[in-house]
């Protein structure tokens, strides 16, 4: 990419990130270099349990051993169904090594929603958890699988479809031979991503986009993340393409141990942390809320943390500050999505960074603000991000029409609103979906959001746009306090006339115990905007 000599943020990068190399390879021969070399280290501790790289590549090997005596072929799809559990790594390195499509399942997904993702992507295997079983089973007489494989099932459960992963984690006999991949072809994962804004989409991403973001992000910390030596916290879930990326797939590239956490629990997680002191933490925003909010967090050791990262959803400024403050822990923020496997930017560690900024695009990786016309915008316009990069995705699986208007002239339209400062530190405004439009002016809700998580009392929030009778819309704010906290709501409107234009104050707003978030943590925007939909359906039909 000749053009980023150009780029205002080339400067900061080191020479090693200026000269990035990719390697054309497949995952599971990165996963087999870092077993030759850090064979006997731990690469897995479970419910206090400990698993050295050599015994996984042994159940790997094992698992493929038996998948290909089933009948399984390289390209055919095999859907993961678990939470963070030692099955899914075997599993998914299992599936790279035969050449397999790994298809990422929520495991918390309604009957509906699977339907519609295995339909899609036709599922030819899938690995579930055992909890998972009864949502399978009612998609019975409408998809068939050629065998289910069962983490923890019991004893006397199986069946001729219903196989017990345990059994083949002992497998006699080991894989003979990895099948051959064209890493910068093949598809490694389908990531399926839109299902707040409406079809799920499968997102088609090759073992060379998911290596490049790997070695992208090591890039990032340089002799900062030694090889060998880190303990990752995983709790973002691995069937969710940030845990995937920045927990699994990096910390076994680095021969970093996983901490694996089958579900985020504030007080257990704290726990670990004191006990098992990691030292890297692909977090997302909910846990740090959660972190900030909790009385005694100063005394779980926190500092042992050399590097935290947030990602799925912005992550407000008030909340870093205050995260920062408590541990010494430095957060780099950035950006990332399913359709860049997914890290595109980010504040880097060795120079300043800029609070509320995504930072600087990460190395090998272009990116331009453009208009509705796709032309670049100068410095300090609103516009549409683009990216440009080797982690951007094939494309769409089976949908021809929603990749051409992603990817365009080898560009990626993200449809995030951001904007570009003189050094090239990028700033999200919001999504091109959520802006908000009173009086003809534009209103971005992450702005308002900023400001109110400001406020001393304020656990969440979240800022919606609701149409209303004259074809605009009202700017309603859904507040969620901090425990014990009572908030006087015409205090806080004033507090936010003290903050902002008045235009962009919310005309409404909500308490509420909760937000809705899906099981990642980002925030459900399109719920809210539904609920309100809903009541005043509901009051039309009653007056």
């Amino acid at each position: 990419m000749q053009q980023l000599l150009n780029r205002p943020w080339y400067k900061f990068y080191t020479s090693t990130q200026k000269d990035l190399q990719v390697p054309v390879v497949s995952l599971y021969s990165i996963f087999e270099d870092t077993v030759k070399r850090y064979g006997e280290r731990t690469a897995i501790i479970h419910e206090h349990r400990k698993i050295t790289y050599s015994e996984v590549k042994d159940r790997v090997d094992r698992v493929a051993a038996a998948w290909t005596e089933l009948g399984a072929q390289k390209g055919e799809r095999i859907g993961l169904m678990l939470t963070n559990h030692p099955d899914y790594i075997t599993s998914y390195y299992a599936a790279q090594a035969l050449g397999l499509i790994v298809v990422q399942i929520n495991p918390m997904y309604t009957p509906r929603e699977l339907l519609q993702i295995v339909k899609d992507s036709q599922i030819a295997y899938l690995v579930a958890e055992r909890s998972a079983l009864k949502t399978v089973d009612q998609i019975g007489d409408s998809y068939g699988f050629k065998h289910i494989f069962v983490s923890q099932l019991g004893i006397g459960e199986q069946n001729s479809i219903l196989k017990n992963l345990d059994d083949l984690n002992v497998y006699k006999n080991h894989l003979k031979e990895p099948t051959h991949i064209s890493p910068q072809e093949d598809i490694a994962v389908i990531q399926y991503t839109g299902g707040t804004t409406g079809k799920m989409k499968g997102v088609m991403l090759t073992h060379y986009n998911l290596i490049a973001n790997v070695i992208q992000s090591k890039s990032l910390y340089g002799d900062q993340m030694v090889h060998g030596k880190e303990i990752f916290l995983t709790v973002t879930p691995l069937y969710h393409v940030l845990g995937m990326t920045n927990a699994m797939n990096l910390g076994i590239y680095i021969g970093g141990t996983l901490l694996l956490v089958k579900k985020f629990e504030t007080e257990q997680v704290l726990e670990l942390i004191r006990e098992y002191q990691p030292t890297f933490f692909p977090g997302v925003p909910k846990m740090y809320n959660a972190f900030v909010n909790h009385p005694n967090v100063e005394n779980y050791g926190l500092d042992c943390i050399k590097f935290c990262t947030s990602g799925s959803a912005p992550l407000p400024s008030e909340i870093i500050k205050r995260f920062e403050q408590l541990t010494g822990s430095y957060i780099a923020e950035g950006f990332g999505l399913s359709e860049a496997s997914p890290l595109t930017h980010r504040n880097p560690t060795n120079i300043k960074k800029k609070l509320g900024s995504i930072g600087i695009p990460v190395p090998g990786t272009d990116s331009i603000v453009v208009d509705n016309h796709n032309k670049e915008l100068p410095v300090g316009s609103v516009g549409e991000l683009l990216i440009k990069g080797p982690q951007v995705m094939k494309g769409y699986w089976n949908n021809e029409t929603e990749t051409n208007q992603s990817l365009k002239d080898g560009w990626l339209h993200t449809g995030d609103l951001a904007k570009m400062d003189e050094e090239g530190y990028f700033y999200i405004v919001g999504r091109q979906k959520e802006m908000i439009i009173v009086g003809g002016f534009n209103i971005y809700p992450q702005e308002i959001e900023n400001v109110l998580y400001e406020h001393p009392d304020v656990k969440e929030v979240a800022v919606v746009g609701i149409p209303n009778q004259e074809h605009e819309e009202i700017v309603k704010a859904y507040i969620v306090p901090k425990e014990g906290c009572q908030i006087n709501l015409e205090r806080l409107k004033e507090y936010c006339y003290l903050k902002i234009t008045r235009y962009k104050v919310p005309k409404v707003f909500e308490i509420r115990d909760s937000l809705p978030r899906n099981t990642v943590g980002k925030l459900l925007k399109r719920v809210l905007v539904q609920e309100e939909l809903e009541k005043r359906a509901t009051n039309t039909t009653h007056s």
